[in-house]
């Protein structure tokens, strides 16, 4: 029973104590007088009543009500019933001024009202919540006051003071007040449930679904909730309904439904509320920042930026809304139905309401389900102790990432919860009726709205039941004051009286001595055990994922646990990854501490070293994947085992598993020590009550225990808890005795396991120093123990590990200090006495102490262990000359963006495999073997030069099987190879650091010399030494010196053939053409003792000078007959070339060759003028000559500025006087006017008036394919150029060049050119004379092909011979960041789903294809302008990048001897290194241009070689492998062919001329170009078989993007061997791996398969699938070699074969196709040239294989010689060598030395028998001058001669100086080799 009012107050207005504007208000009266015991009166009643603030009004007001709530400090609710009535009274202010008749406040022309009206109010203050029955009561007693009824107040008050009533149970009370008044008043039948009325389904109305739910989860997650509106009691009902929907939690924070204004400041603390404020103080409301404001009368909810509301779990989020729209709004459902059924009213307010808190019933019941199997029950007397298990709870619902059910358990009101809910014996209610049995239906029928509806119905109707009991009676009867006329009138209303106290004192005083004597109630005692509903278990996954073949995923766990077990390690091995992916899954985890538990027996278990390695491991794993929260309760299951599985290291040293676990977070979260602490003493606890039954004794081990164990500790706990009253004293305090010292013993084992686990193994390392919260992943270390924690590895919790070193102490300290903590909460939380607690803590440092002392004897041993053997570090097979520079770190390569060798297109996974990364002077090598077990055999490699890195990062790196970060490196290289490497745990990261600067010294070295390619084998220091004593090392001192040698040279006289006395240096100029005709001369043959030399030149630098003759542009020059260098004597007069020297001493321009091809007329001293017009003087010089047009190709770089507008002005300008500029541009057009009247077109009589209008004459061509194919010229020159009326796109995407109109300022240029040149069709190709002449007439004679932007302004003439395409070049930038993308595209880092990150989506973005576009566009128009008999200069940027790359695409297109071997070295040798292409530069080798970074140009260029040789594969000697070859290596420094930026550099270091016969260390080939040529020798691997040039080709490749193909030197990669460039090595791992294979098999009877797996990405495809003809070769060899023959060249037996064909074909008369196709086959789609023309008759094939095309004179056995030299053999050196006889020879040795085959020429013409090498070998290895030879007899054979030789084959040739041993490979070989060498003698 209970008072239903405490106290009755009057509160008045308060007229004294009035400040300025502000009334206040004070208690007029109040009773009772003295406070209750129970209910002490609550302060602030007078400013709740009038919240806006207590104020005079001048118009009398509607009496109002309202209930206010106020909470006292024992947060009990007190509600404040107010009813306001306002009462006349004399105007204060007037009486104020008639007292003083003056008053500075008055302000005059205010007319004041007579009367004014103060407010009144009466209180009732309850701790009921019945707001009606206060309504009528206070009404009641407002009326007998108004209405003046018979009945004294005093009387009414004393009643309602003493009226009580029941608090619940559902009775029905009826009340009177003395008034002849009656009131029924309804008790729920359970107080728990809150009492709603309609004010829910209110709430919902004003605000919506959506609204509400927003705040309900802002209410549950603690956030701010204020709620404005005008109606006070509208406040209070909102805040009363939003604790209903809350229900069963209860707010336990700041509520006060009403608040007045002069606590405003109430809003602006820390702690979160629920409040009601009027909407009369909205703006003070607005600044509040971090508030939800819900508007009750605009239906808003505003909810701050800064707020970040969590809302339901998703499913249930949107079956709540569901729910709620169908109870709201029913006709929603049926809105769209063609026939709505016809009333579907929604329920009335009071039964929707309940509806409403159904649905919220409904829904925690689906939150909670399941929370009483988490309770852990810690006590049970005198009073039960429970606490939750969120972790468990949150991990069996799947909901651990759930961030509103996380805040929710986290908060206040759930902490209430289970301390008012948890005890197990207790009343229970609606809600644990829920809980309890209606789990499985919820489940059931969450998915079917009306099912759930139902539900909801019924539960609706219990609500209702619960407020309801009865049906209503009709019993009110409550007068309300008369509606007199009146009512307004002053005069009418009395003042309210003062009471008389006394009088209600004794009306109290009266009904309290009845109480007193009354009988004491009894209540019924209510509790009972409270079920817990279904277990979590049955309910794991909500949304019923089940993870697929779980089965067998726990399958592997066991068996491998099974065979590490049975000590079946490898099978084990085999399982391990398996098993470490299964362990991501939880139910996997669970097995694997069950299979474990299975072998622990009596709490050990002692395993060796490897088991205990994989137990560990597969633990690690386990907790890696665990979050700190353990939800799943892992970490709890596997604390006993880890200190149960341990290994013996030594005398009496045992180590537990738990020194290799520590490195998880789980271990340093307070919660889960809690959990598992609570979890354990809960089982003794158990345990003690249970009787001492052996079955039962068994103690559960955590939450996951299962069913039985834990029912049983919530039963037993209810079962003791009702017995308890019924023990005697003693009984009690025993057992609250025990029970404390279960949880005291449990205390003491915990701190034990802490330590145990918080103390790591080498005490010198801190885990809990600086871990900075609990989830801070970034701390754990990175080393996780997993192997025998041995040496190396013991050092590895290095610095990177995240704890710094810290003394032991400190240790001992952080650990100490932790489990005290620990001590302390658990121990407060059970109830641990205090001396019992004093006793832990001074136990604690003594545990922790004694455990470090174990440990470090651990520690100690556990280093003298053999470390876990981990795969062999496999060593690199290293160059001759290559060099270590960091020998192998044990380093995983991890797996990048290219999917091949990861598995993911089928197979096993190569990547990611564990090694060692070597670097050495010249690579970065990684060595390794899988981590697949299915692959462990395979030995994976990536290497690339070091020079070839670009780019070098710092990664983290999670790997997959040991679940540990690691730091790591991703190194990316020019040769499209990326290296993604960890370091294992053993490398020190200090180590990992030397590393990097170690490779950073090595690739951007000093100075060029200091690049693999000088200090390999060492020789190479030697040189540079002597050489800085002949020249000093700086570039100016070494010009210098050239300078002044010159000077020297010139001012000296020498006596030769022609006397003559050069001038000094300074007036040389003059006198410069004469000199010279004299400067070199060079006799016809060049052979190194006939040159002759001029006598300016003194003999130190006659060396140079012959040198500079033998560079290979003095050879092509030759070849071309662009000039020779002869005797002036000999020199003939009318050649239009010369060679000039201008440049030998690098004077004009530095990156220029020695010697250059001028035109004739132009002397040297105009040269010099002229240089110094254009960029780095790179003036025009002659680089090609078309020998049929003998059109010329001209390079130089762009114009400079200045010059550009002179060069271009019309000739005919009238000029001022010959000022500099025009002298300059003057010389500029004479040296232009010099190179066009070089072409013998042009001086023919008719070509002078080129340019004249003439009519442009339609030209038939007789082939019609031709026409189709060929892109008219004009129509290219538009392409190029961008014509007006190119339409983008034209020519398919990107056949424009990028922006090539420009700023579309066409005007500057000559829009002429492309209309002219369009406006004939294509040339006949082999076309006649006259069609030249037609040509000549529509051509320009020389087009300079200029950069557009250098050539704005320029005005062309019409009577210039010279016209300007404009052209916008790729810079050089472009091709840079181009070439970034390029490898991104083919070498990911990381692999990527993407669509936008594609590989051709980002090959395309990288824009490489269209810059080959570009340049190969440009290439075919200079082609094309070539071939019609027009020169072309191209001059663009510095001349030394574009330039270079669109003049060597040229003459490679236009001449067939390029396209050899010979010719492209040349090529390569003349344009790229003689004419100073800066390698050096645009590859950053060196310090200096590592800022410049890489610029593929070279690369460029060879990609454009190779688009082109996929177009016409017949036409090039040479393979892909060898365009590939020459990419990697011009990057690898491993030659120094590509190294510096010119020949000047190059003279400089001496590295240019010491090529040739210093061959001292015969191991180190310092050119690319000498190796090629050995291997070439050796095997066919740069040969292109299907070599079948035609004569003169001029090729036209398709440019367009959608012609060319990404070149596989991109992306192909070979596993097995690393890239196979490096061909001596690939070829000796080879070796070594065919003998590891040999013994493998000693008996030969069993069959071994012959199969083998070729995998894409592993084995190099060439080699292990040869080509057709590569077999064959092969074949022959090994077959020679079986037999003991001498093995032959492949060359020349191709070149038989070759013969034998086109014998064949000659004999029968017609193409052979049969034969030649074999070779052919794969043409099919190829092209052969623009226009593939058979024609009718059987004589030129084009598909021809013949090489050659004359016929062998001699009739010895072997027809023929090596095709690339006689291809051209117009321009064979002079060198006259007749091969009368030729073959192979055995030649015996001098004295001591073996049998040797030779290749011996016997030549009759010299009579001399010369032998080579071998046959191609152009250097003769020694001659026989026949002149001495005295006899040839047959011999006999000697000691080591070859063996299955007959004995006729020998022979012996007598000299006069020895005896000569030869033998034949048969007796007829023999006689016949004697015959001839016989018949020359006779001859002689």
């Amino acid at each position: 029973m209970a008072r239903l009012a405490d106290y009755f107050v009057v509160v008045g207005y308060d007229l004294d104590k009035r400040g300025g504007s502000e009334g206040q208000g004070h208690i007029l009266q109040r009773f009772p007088e003295k406070d209750w015991e129970d209910n002490p009166f609550p302060q602030g009643i007078e400013l709740f009543c009038q919240p806006n603030g207590w104020q005079l009004v001048p118009e009398r007001e509607r009496p109002s009500f309202f209930v206010s709530v106020l909470t006292d400090i024992n947060s009990e609710r007190h509600y404040c019933a107010c009813f306001t009535f306002w009462e006349g009274l004399d105007n204060p202010q007037l009486q104020k001024a008639e007292a003083s008749e003056v008053d500075e406040d008055e302000v005059p022309g205010l007319v004041q009202p007579a009367q004014v009206f103060a407010p009144k109010s009466l209180v009732l203050v309850s701790r009921l919540d019945h707001t009606e029955v206060f309504r009528n009561c206070l009404g009641l007693i407002y009326t007998v006051h108004v209405d003046s009824l018979s009945v004294p107040l005093e009387t009414v008050i004393g009643n309602l003071l003493t009226c009580v009533i029941p608090v619940a149970g559902g009775s029905q009370r009826t009340i009177t007040l003395g008034a002849g008044d009656r009131q029924v008043i309804q008790t729920p039948i359970n107080d728990s449930l809150p009492v709603s009325g309609s004010s829910v389904a209110h709430l919902f109305r004003q605000l919506g679904i959506v609204n509400v739910l927003y705040l309900f989860c802002a209410a549950l997650t603690e956030h701010k909730i204020l709620f404005l509106s005008s109606s006070y009691q509208r406040l209070t009902d909102a805040c009363r309904a939003l604790l209903a929907i809350m229900f069963p939690l209860k707010y336990s924070f700041t509520y006060v439904p009403i608040l007045p204004g002069k606590l405003l400041e109430v809003l602006s603390t820390p702690t979160p509320f629920i409040i009601g404020v009027n909407s009369f103080f909205r703006s003070e409301t607005q600044e509040l920042l971090d508030v939800i404001i819900a508007d009750l009368d605009g239906g808003t909810v505003t909810i701050p930026e800064c707020v970040h509301i969590s809302l339901l779990p998703d499913p249930l989020l949107q079956q709540t809304q569901t729910a709620l729209s169908m109870v709201l709004d029913p006709e929603l459902e049926i809105a769209d139905h063609a026939f709505p059924p016809s009333s579907t009213q929604p329920s009335t307010l009071k039964i929707q309401d309940k509806e409403i808190r159904a649905v919220f019933l409904w829904l925690f019941g689906q939150l909670f389900h399941g929370y009483r199997w988490c309770l852990h029950i810690i006590r049970i007397h005198p009073e039960p102790v429970i606490r939750f298990h969120k972790a468990a709870f949150l991990g069996q619902r799947a909901l651990t990432e759930d961030d509103f059910l996380m805040k929710v358990l986290d908060g206040m009101a759930f902490a209430g919860f289970i301390s008012e809910r948890g005890p197990p014996y207790r009343p229970t209610d609606l809600f644990d009726d829920l809980i309890a049995n209606q789990v499985e239906r919820i489940r059931q029928e969450e998915c079917s709205p009306h099912k759930v509806m139902n539900h909801i119905k019924e539960l609706a109707e219990q609500l209702f039941k619960n407020e309801n009991p009865y049906p209503v009676v009709a019993m009110h009867k409550v007068q309300r004051p008369a509606e007199s006329p009146g009512h307004n009138d002053p005069k009418n209303l009395a003042i309210f009286p003062p009471l008389d106290d006394v009088t209600v004192q004794l009306f109290i005083d009266h009904a309290a001595a009845k109480l007193k004597t009354a009988p004491p109630m009894v209540k019924a005692e209510l509790n009972g055990m409270v079920p817990s509903g279904p277990p979590l278990g049955d309910i794991v996954d909500r949304h019923g994922h089940v993870l697929a073949n779980s089965a067998r995923r726990l399958e592997v766990v066991r068996n491998c646990i099974t065979y590490i077990f049975d000590n079946k390690m490898l099978e084990a091995k085999k399982l391990m990854p398996a098993v470490l992916r299964a362990l991501k899954g939880r139910a996997a985890r669970v097995c694997l501490t069950q299979e474990l538990n299975q072998h622990v027996l009596q709490n050990r278990a002692v395993l060796d070293d490897q088991q205990f390695d994989y137990i560990v491991r597969m633990m690690n794993c386990t907790l890696q994947d665990c979050s700190h929260m353990d939800e799943h309760g892992i970490a709890a299951i596997l604390l006993p085992l880890v200190t149960a599985f341990c290994r013996k290291l030594g005398a009496g040293i045992t180590q537990f598993a738990y020194s290799c676990v520590q490195e998880h977070m789980v271990w340093t979260n307070m919660q889960f020590w809690e959990a598992m602490f609570y979890s354990d003493v809960q089982n003794h606890i158990r345990a003690l009550y249970l009787e001492a039954d052996g079955g039962e004794q068994s103690i559960a081990s955590g939450p996951a225990a299962g069913g039985q164990e834990l029912l049983g500790a919530l039963e037993l706990a209810s079962e003791q808890s009702r017995l308890w009253p019924t023990l005697s004293k003693e009984q009690q305090s025993e057992r609250v005795q025990k029970e404390e010292s279960t949880v005291f013993s449990q205390a003491i084992h915990y701190a034990n396991r802490m330590s145990y686990l918080l103390l790591p193994l080498d005490t010198s390392k801190n885990r809990l120093l600086n871990r900075s919260g609990i989830g801070d992943v970034e701390s754990v270390s990175n080393s996780y123990v997993t192997n025998s924690i041995a040496g190396s590895m013991a050092e590895s919790y290095d610095t990177e590990s995240g704890f710094e070193d810290a003394e032991s102490s400190d240790v001992a300290n952080s650990v100490v200090r932790f489990i005290n903590r620990f001590v302390d909460k658990v121990c407060n939380e059970s109830g641990v006495t205090n001396e019992h607690l004093k006793a832990l803590h001074t136990m604690i440092p003594d545990i922790v102490q004694m455990h470090i002392e174990t440990l470090d004897a651990v520690h100690r041993e556990s280093k003298r262990l053999p470390p876990i053997q981990k795969p062999k570090l496999l060593r690199p097979i290293l160059l001759a000359g290559e060099e270590l520079v960091m020998d192998g770190m044990r380093v995983h390569l991890i797996s990048d963006g290219r999917e091949e060798a990861t598995g993911a297109l089928g197979g096993p996974a190569l990547l990611p495999a564990e090694g060692a990364i070597f670097l050495t002077t010249y690579r970065l090598i990684f060595k390794g073997t899988p981590n697949d077990p299915l692959v462990g055999e395979q030995v994976v490699t990536r290497s690339f030069p070091i020079a070839s890195l670009t780019k070098e990062k710092r990664i983290s790196v999670s790997l997959s099987m040991d679940q540990f970060i690691q730091e790591g490196l991703q190194l990316r290289s020019c040769t499209f190879q990326l290296l993604k490497i960890a370091f294992d745990e053993e490398v020190a990261s200090d180590l990992a650091e030397v590393f990097r600067k170690h490779m950073h010294k090595l690739r951007y070295p000093q100075h060029v010399q200091g690049t693999f390619a000088f200090t390999v084998g060492q020789s190479g220091k030697t040189l540079v030494e002597h050489k800085t004593k002949d020249k000093n090392q700086s570039i100016k001192t070494l010009s210098k010196n050239l300078v002044k040698s010159a000077k020297r040279t010139i001012g000296r006289q020498y006596v030769t053939r022609k006397k003559y006395s050069p001038p000094t240096w300074e007036n040389r100029s003059s006198l410069q053409s004469e000199l010279d005709e004299d400067e070199i001369s060079v006799s016809e043959e060049l052979d190194q003792g006939s040159l002759t030399l001029s006598s300016t030149i003194r003999s130190s630098d006659r060396q140079t000078m012959s040198n500079v003759v033998e560079r290979a542009c003095c050879r092509d020059y030759q070849r071309l007959g662009l000039g020779t260098l002869s005797n002036s004597l000999t020199r003939s007069k009318n050649e239009p070339f010369r060679i000039s020297t201008v440049n030998r001493m690098y004077t004009v321009c530095r990156s220029y060759p020695g010697l250059l091809i001028v035109p004739q007329s132009i002397p040297d001293s105009t040269i010099q003028r002229i240089s110094r017009c254009y960029r780095q003087n790179r003036f025009p010089v002659v680089c090609w000559r078309n020998s049929r047009t003998k059109a010329v190709l001209l390079r130089s770089a762009g114009l400079h500025a200045k010059g550009v507008v002179g060069f271009f002005k019309s000739p005919n300008a009238p000029s001022a006087g010959p000022s500099q500029a025009d002298s300059t541009s003057l010389e500029q057009e004479k040296y232009m006017q010099a190179i066009i009247s070089s072409m013998p077109s042009y001086c023919e009589p008719s070509g002078r008036n080129t340019l004249g209008g003439f009519t442009s004459t339609h030209m038939s061509t007789s082939d019609s394919s031709d026409k189709l194919r060929q892109p008219k010229i004009g129509a290219l020159m538009k392409q190029v150029m961008g014509g007006k009326e190119d339409v983008p796109g034209t020519f398919s995407r990107g056949g424009k060049w990028g922006s090539i109109r420009g700023s579309g300022r066409l005007s500057a240029y000559n829009p002429e050119v492309g209309n002219r040149l369009s406006s004939k069709e294509s040339p006949q190709p082999n076309g006649g004379p006259s069609e030249a002449l037609f040509l000549r007439q529509q051509r320009a004679y020389l087009y300079i092909i200029g950069d557009k932007t250098q050539l704005k302004g320029g005005k062309q003439d019409s009577f210039q011979q010279w016209e300007v395409v404009p052209i916008e070049v790729c810079d050089v930038r472009q091709v840079k960041n181009s070439f970034k993308k390029l490898i991104k595209a083919c070498v990911p880092s990381s692999a990527t789903s993407e669509p936008s990150m594609t590989f051709h989506r980002c090959l395309e973005e990288s824009e490489w294809m269209c810059l080959l576009h570009r340049v190969l566009q440009v290439s075919v128009l200079v082609v094309e302008l070539l071939d019609t008999g027009s020169s072309v200069m191209v001059s663009l940027e510095d001349g030394w990048d574009v330039t270079t790359q669109v003049v060597s695409l040229v003459q490679l297109l236009s001449d067939p001897y390029y396209r050899t071997f010979d010719g492209f070295r040349l090529l390569v040798e003349k344009e790229w290194l003689s004419f100073g292409h800066r390698f050096s530069h645009r590859g950053a080798q060196t310090l200096a241009s590592q800022s410049s970074g890489f610029t593929p140009v070279f690369l460029q260029f060879l990609d454009c070689v190779h688009q082109i040789h996929l177009q016409f594969p017949m036409e090039f000697e040479f393979s892909q492998y060898y365009l590939k070859f020459l990419a990697y290596h011009y990057v690898s420094n491993r030659f120094r062919t590509f190294l510096l930026d010119s020949d000047y550099e190059r003279i400089e270091l001496g590295v240019l001329y010491e090529e040739k016969g210093e061959r001292k260390n015969p191991q180190v080939c310092k050119s690319v170009w000498d190796y090629i040529d050995r291997l070439n020798k050796k095997t066919p691997i740069f040969f292109n078989y299907m070599f079948s040039p035609e004569d003169e080709e001029v090729l036209r490749p398709y440019s367009f993007i959608s012609n060319l193909k990404v070149w596989d030197f991109y992306t192909e990669e070979t596993l097995s061997e690393g890239p196979s460039y490096d061909w001596e090595l690939v070829q000796r791992g080879r070796q070594e791996r065919l003998a590891e294979e040999v013994p493998d098999k000693p008996d030969t009877t069993t069959p071994k398969s012959q199969r083998h797996i070729v995998w894409p990405c592993y084995d190099s495809r060439s080699r292990v699938v040869p080509d057709a003809i590569t077999k064959l070769l092969q074949d022959l060899q090994s077959l020679e070699a079986e037999l003991g023959l001498p093995p032959e060249k492949w060359k020349d037996t191709w070149d038989k074969i070759k013969a034998n064909q086109r014998a064949e074909a000659k004999l029968e008369n017609r193409p052979s196709f049969n034969s030649s196709l074999l070779m052919s086959s794969n043409l099919s789609h190829q092209r052969r040239s623009q226009g593939v023309y058979l024609p009718e008759s059987g004589v030129g094939s084009s598909i021809n294989l013949a090489m050659d095309r004359e016929t062998s004179t001699t009739s010895t056995p072997v027809a023929g010689r090596p095709s690339t030299s006689t291809l051209y053999s117009q321009f064979q050196s002079t060198e006259s060598e007749n091969r009368s006889f030729e073959g192979i020879l055995f030649k015996k040795g001098a004295l001591l030395k073996p049998w040797k085959p030779r290749w011996f020429v016997l030549d009759k013409t010299k009579h001399q028998l010369r032998y080579y090498e071998t046959r191609q070998d152009k250097e003769c290895k020694g001659v026989i001058e026949l002149a001495e030879v005295e006899s040839v007899i047959p011999g006999t054979p000697t000691m080591g001669a070859p063996k299955n030789i007959e004995e006729k084959a020998f022979f012996d040739l007598k000299t006069t100086k020895r005896v000569y041993n030869f033998c034949a490979q048969d007796s007829p070989n023999a006689q016949l080799w004697m015959d001839s060498i016989q018949s020359c003698l006779s001859d002689a």
